[in-house]
């Protein structure tokens, strides 16, 4: 049956995880039902992790995995460059997350030091905040120059919190984290965030909680001393040049390019110049992404995989959406 196989938007069933400090706005804001679960702290929205492989929802492909697709259709489906660097490996992540209480204190190796411990990619990420409560901060960053030996002094005598960078966030604000980059998310934020396909997270910090059994997580901070970049930035948000009905620049890295589309009306996105893959992340609203005749319905909280095959999307509103683009650069 494979001949009757062939590429389109695609949208996939999301991957629920419950969290010690997961919530219910991807229920209740997202309108994504994460039953049986007492709570929902992350989903997964398009994923080629091991153990956690996204599956097709709808059409031919239906049922089928990243990996099983990118196999079958290969630089058709990802990218010549794509998959020429990371064969059937998907390389990014797509999440929401919803963070009823901090996370913990922690940091994500970067690729060197992932290969060598894990044999896995690094994690540099990205957060866009999609709905904040009144108060809502994150941490990202050293809020000055600090040395390993001033790190460590502070962490063991417990005010570690004195020297880590706490920002206030509202809606619609930005974050870029590379790997090495110290951070939390705070109560009270709903994020979506793009990453790299990694799930190896050092735990510095969990604020001392337990869960129901009275267990607490396990921490990493001998592995995380190697992993963390020490200096202080003088700038840790996106600088968000907010404007309707264009394409705003948000991400430029080796890793991932993230557009910001805010648009009331239709567009036509032309990705000629792209080898790769490209996703859109709504997360206002509500539109349809069409290519080549083949349509994908998009609102808040759904992510849809456009193949480096189709290299112009026509994005279609009746009311408007606010959506991330992203690609392999």
């Amino acid at each position: 049956m494979a001949d009757k196989k062939y590429l389109y938007p695609l949208k996939f069933d999301t991957i629920f995880k419950e969290k010690i400090w997961g919530g219910t706005k991807i229920r209740d804001v997202l309108g994504k039902d994460f039953s049986p679960l007492k709570n929902c702290g992350e989903t997964w929205e398009i994923s080629g992790v091991e153990g956690n492989l996204s599956k097709v929802s709808e059409g031919p492909l239906q049922g089928m995995t990243i990996p099983e697709i990118t196999a079958l259709f290969k630089e058709e489906f990802v990218g010549k460059k794509v998959y020429e660097k990371y064969g059937n490996n998907f390389p990014l992540l797509i999440k929401f997350i919803d963070a009823a209480k901090d996370l913990s204190i922690q940091v994500h190796p970067n690729d060197k030091l992932a290969k060598e411990r894990h044999n896995s990619l690094g994690k540099t990420e990205m957060w866009y905040v999609m709905q904040a409560d009144k108060g809502a901060k994150l941490i990202s960053g050293f809020s000055k120059d600090t040395s390993k030996e001033e790190y460590l002094e502070y962490l063991n005598s417990g005010r570690l919190l004195d020297i880590l960078n706490e920002e206030p966030v509202k809606a619609g604000d930005a974050f870029y984290l590379p790997a090495g980059r110290v951070h939390t998310i705070g109560k009270g934020l709903l994020i979506a965030e793009i990453q790299q396909s990694s799930d190896i997270t050092y735990r510095i910090y969990d604020f001392d909680r337990a869960d129901e059994q009275g267990n607490k997580r396990e921490l990493h901070r001998e592995e995380a001393i190697d992993a963390l970049d020490y200096n202080a930035y003088s700038n840790y948000k996106i600088q968000v040049q907010k404007s309707l009905n264009e394409v705003v620049p948000l991400v430029e890295s080796e890793y991932f390019q993230t557009n910001l589309l805010d648009f009331s009306t239709g567009i036509i996105r032309e990705h000629y110049n792209k080898d790769s893959f490209v996703i859109y992340v709504c997360v206002e609203g509500e539109a349809e992404i069409t290519t080549l005749g083949q349509t994908a319905k998009i609102r808040v909280g759904n992510a849809v995989l456009v193949p480096q095959k189709f290299p112009e999307v026509h994005i279609k509103t009746n009311s408007s959406f606010k959506m991330l683009e992203t690609y392999f650069p």
